[in-house]
Parts: C-alpha cells; sequence; structure tokens
C-alpha cells in the first residue's frame, strides 16, 4: 500500500493537478480569511470553514478524477489488479494519497492561526476542531469521488458527475426545508453534510457527526472495492 500511496503522491506533484488544487484552496481561504477576520477585526474563524464547504466540494472531483478511471483508460490496471497488492491495498493507497494532498491544502489555517495570535489569543481548541471537521468532511467527499472514479474510463465524465453528486449534496439542506412532509424533510437533513459539518464550526465535536462521516468514506470506499472485484472477475 506504501508503493500506491508514493506512486500516486509523485503522481499529483509531477503533474499540474496537485497545484491547481492547493493555489485554488489557499486563494479561497486567504480571501475568506482577509474578508471574514481582517476585514471585521474578528478571530472567529466559523464563517471562514463554513465558506469552504463549497470550495471542498468543487475540488475533491479534481483531486480524484483520475485516481481509478486513469488506469482503466491507459490499460494499466490490469497490471495493478495482478500486483501482490490486495484490492483493499490498492483502493485504500489511492484514497490516502488523495486525502494527504488535501492535509496539504488545510495547512494554511496553521497559518493563519499564528497570524491571529499576533492581535488576540486564538482559541486553539476551537480552530483544531474546526480543522478537523473541513479535514473529515473533505475525506469523506473523497471517497465518493474515488468510487464515481472506478465507474468510469473518462477523467472528465468523473469530475463531473462528482461535481453534480457535490452539488447534490450541497442542495440536501435546502431540499430539505421544501418538503412539506415533516418525517421526509427530518430524514434529507439527517443525510446532509451540512447539519453535520456546522457542528464543527462552531467548535463542537459531535460523536453523531464523527459516526455519519465515517460511515459515508466507509461506504463509499466497500462500494469502490466492489466495483474493482467486479472488474477483476469479468
Amino acid at each position: 500500500m506504501g508503493a500506491i500511496i508514493k506512486r500516486e503522491m509523485y503522481s499529483y506533484f509531477c503533474s499540474p493537478i496537485a497545484y491547481v488544487v492547493m493555489a485554488i484552496f489557499v486563494f479561497f481561504s486567504g480571501l475568506f480569511f482577509a474578508v471574514v477576520c481582517l476585514g471585521n477585526d474578528t478571530s472567529n474563524l466559523t464563517y471562514v470553514f463554513t465558506n469552504m464547504f463549497l470550495i471542498a466540494i468543487l475540488l475533491t472531483p479534481i483531486m480524484c478524477m483520475k485516481l481509478l478511471s486513469d488506469e482503466k483508460r491507459l490499460k494499466t490496471d490490469q497490471a495493478l489488479l495482478t500486483s501482490p497488492v490486495s484490492i483493499l491495498g490498492i483502493v485504500m493507497g489511492k484514497y490516502i494519497a488523495a486525502c494527504l494532498l488535501y492535509l496539504c491544502c488545510l495547512a494554511i489555517y496553521i497559518i493563519f492561526g499564528f497570524v491571529l495570535s499576533f492581535f488576540v489569543t486564538p482559541q486553539w481548541a476551537v480552530i483544531m476542531c474546526n480543522f478537523f471537521g473541513l479535514f473529515i468532511l473533505g475525506c469523506a467527499l473523497i471517497a465518493i469521488n474515488l468510487f464515481l472514479s472506478s465507474l468510469t474510463e473518462s477523467q472528465m465524465i468523473a469530475a463531473v458527475t462528482g461535481f453534480a453528486v457535490g452539488l447534490l449534496v450541497y442542495l440536501l439542506d435546502n431540499a430539505a426545508n421544501m418538503i412539506p412532509v415533516q418525517f421526509l424533510a427530518n430524514a434529507v437533513k439527517k443525510l446532509s453534510f451540512m447539519t453535520h459539518y456546522q457542528n464543527f464550526t462552531v467548535g463542537l465535536l459531535s460523536i453523531a457527526d464523527l459516526i455519519f462521516f465515517f460511515s459515508i468514506i466507509a461506504l463509499f470506499i466497500f462500494l469502490t472495492i466492489r466495483v474493482i472485484e467486479k472488474k477483476r472477475w469479468s
């Protein structure tokens, strides 16, 4: 699995993907930080992290679009499937590599915390809770997009499908408010990523939210493994 991680990280940083993703992430993070914190003279990063929800949805398909679809397009998936690495190892190697790239993007928030320390005493516990919330949100989105990448040979189709699913995730809260039947509206809200993510942005670490995101990660990694297993035996 370690070899898969190294291979994918090398692939990321030897192509424009890593630099484009990190540049966009840092740009919007810096923009929101400047407008919300520096512009309003506040150390509260809640609105910064809330606004980054949409940016994470838009960037994760770009990060994941080539992970498995490119293997099919280049016909290297057969060599990968006949290697001594298990299917779980292949999937987890690619998944962890994407999560590490995403973690590199998040490092900018540590710098923001030190910038705030020149003016006030930062609430590091709240900042780290926000940081962890944005990270686990990204990990869940990466798992979904990894699964979508396993379904097609086309990077473009994988990316567009990822954007569409991300948009659906983003609109779940609004969709729930439009449902007249209360128990259905509540059920949709329970599936809303934003509902579970918002607790992190105010510094609340909830077991229910952790279970939700870890369940999403486990489900889509399992589905990805099943898709690859079907490919191996077909």
